[in-house]
């Protein structure tokens, strides 16, 4: 239904659950190192937690680094779905900060373009 979506408000509400995952994990936005190596695990390794959050339920540490996991592949499926109509879909800091880090770890995983 694209072209339909408020993706001012999806957007809100994605980096307002953002967020919260990052107090929950105790996560300093603006510690660029910390942030990248987040993004990196979750471009790395986001199956791998999904399964052992299924197998540890009561983790509730690895419970919010699998949501924080999934905002981050909503975010981008946000941004690239207003993008398709001709809209750009950004959030606050936040957003901004860890979309910056997944964009940056995502491009140094591709293979050099001759």
């Amino acid at each position: 239904m694209a072209g339909f979506e408020n993706y001012e408000e999806a957007t809100r509400k994605i980096e307002h659950e953002i967020e919260r995952m990052g107090v929950a994990l105790g996560i300093d936005w603006f510690d660029e190192a910390q942030v990248r190596e987040l993004a990196r695990e979750a471009l790395e390794h986001s199956q791998d937690r999904i399964h052992q959050a299924a197998a540890n339920p009561d983790d509730q540490q690895l419970g919010a680094k699998v949501t924080l996991f999934g905002l981050a592949s909503l975010m981008l499926r946000t941004m690239e779905e207003s993008a398709g109509v001709g809209m750009e879909s950004h959030g606050g800091p936040i957003w901004k900060i860890f979309g910056r880090a997944l964009w940056a770890e995502a491009q140094k995983r591709r293979p050099a373009q001759d």
